[in-house]
C-alpha cells in the first residue's frame, strides 16, 4: 500500500525560514521552518528524500548494516512512513559481523516491524585476488549485493552513506545511477540542484540513494541522542578503546577513547583529529583500494 496521499507523491517539501549558522548542504538547499533547528532541517530533508524515492520507484530496499548510520536510516523511515517501513531490509551478510551485531539485527527487526531479507555473500576465493587483503573480504559484500539485486530485482536501493565519511564518498550523488553491473561511474554523475533528482535508472540498472549523505559523524550521534535510537555497545568505551566504525570483526580495530556515553562522544569529536574510518583496515591498503571497491558497487 503506498503510504503518501496522492497529493504529496514526488512533490518537494518547501520549507521558509532558515537555520542561523546551518551551511547549505551540497547541491541541495534546504530552507527551514521558523523554529526549527539543525537537527530538524536535517530530519526534514531526509524524509523528503526517502519519500521522493518511494514515490518514483517501483521496488525499492533499504540496506542495513548495522551500525549507528543505518540504524538512524531505519529510524527516519519510520518516520517518513508513519511508523511501518514501506520497503524491505536488507542484510548483505558476510558472516563476519561481531556478535553483538547479529544480535542488535535480531532484536530490532522484530522491535521495528521491518520486513528483513538477509543475504549471503560468496566465499574469498571467488573475489578478485589482486585486490589486498582487507578490499578483498570488503569485496565479498559488492558481490553479495550484486547476487541479491539479481534475485529481487529492486530499482533502487536505499543506502546510509555520508559524504564526510571517506573522500570517495565525497564524490556521490543523492540519487546516484549504478550500471546494469552495480558499476558506479565516478566521473559521470549526474547534476542535482537544489531537490530536484533524477530518479530514472537505465534499463537494467538501479539507482543508490542517499537520504543522510549531507549529515556528519556529529549530526548522528546528536540526532541518535536527541531521538534515543538504540545503539550496539561497541560503540561506547571499554578499557579505554571503542568502535567508531562498525564492519566485519576480522578488518576493524577499535580507537583510543574513553567515551562511554554520547555526550562524551560528542565531546570528543569535536577534538578529535583521528578519522572515523581510522579503525578499517581496508583504509589503510592502497590508496585505490576503495575507490576500486566502489566503482565496482561496493557500498
Amino acid at each position: 500500500m503506498n503510504l503518501l496521499s496522492n497529493d504529496h507523491r514526488g512533490q518537494p517539501l518547501h520549507r521558509e525560514g532558515s537555520v542561523p549558522g546551518l551551511p547549505a548542504p551540497p547541491r541541495q538547499e534546504f530552507l527551514a521552518a521558523p523554529g526549527m533547528d539543525h537537527l530538524d532541517a536535517l530530519e526534514a530533508q531526509s524524509i523528503y528524500i526517502f519519500r521522493e524515492g518511494f514515490a518514483r520507484l517501483k521496488k525499492l530496499a533499504l540496506l542495513w548494516s548495522l551500525g549507528k548510520d543505518s540504524n538512524v536510516m531505519i529510524w527516519l523511515a519510520r518516520k517518513a512512513f508513519f511508523g511501518k517501513v514501506p520497503f524491505p531490509a536488507l542484510h548483505v551478510d558476510t558472516g563476519k559481523k561481531f556478535p553483538e551485531m547479529y544480535a542488535f539485527r535480531d532484536q530490532y527487526a522484530k522491535e521495528w516491524d521491518l520486513d528483513l531479507k538477509v543475504d549471503y555473500c560468496p566465499p574469498l576465493e571467488s573475489i578478485d585476488p589482486t585486490l589486498p587483503p582487507a578490499a578483498r573480504s570488503a569485496a565479498r559484500k559488492t558481490e553479495g549485493l550484486k547476487l541479491a539485486l539479481a534475485k529481487y530485482g529492486f530499482d533502487g536501493l536505499i543506502a546510509g552513506i555520508r559524504r564526510d565519511e571517506e573522500a570517495t564518498r565525497a564524490k556521490e550523488r543523492v540519487f546516484s545511477p549504478r550500471g546494469t553491473e552495480g558499476g558506479w561511474d565516478v566521473r559521470d554523475q549526474p547534476p542535482e540542484f537544489w531537490d530536484q533528482f533524477n530518479a530514472s535508472p537505465p534499463p537494467g540498472a538501479h539507482l543508490r540513494i542517499h537520504p543522510i549523505l549531507h549529515w556528519t559523524e556529529a549530526d548522528i550521534w546528536a540526532y541518535t541522542k536527541r531521538e534515543n535510537i538504540p545503539i550496539i555497545p561497541l560503540y561506547l568505551a571499554q578499557n579505554g578503546k571503542r568502535y567508531r566504525s562498525l564492519g566485519d570483526a576480522d578488518i576493524t580495530n577499535p580507537v583510543a577513547s574513553n567515551a562511554s556515553n554520547i555526550d562524551e562522544i560528542l565531546t570528543e569529536l569535536d577534538s578529535t583529529k583521528v578519522p572515523e574510518r581510522a579503525g578499517r583496515a581496508l583504509d589503510h591498503e592502497t590508496e585505490d583500494a576503495f575507490e576500486r571497491l566502489r566503482v565496482a558497487g561496493y557500498l
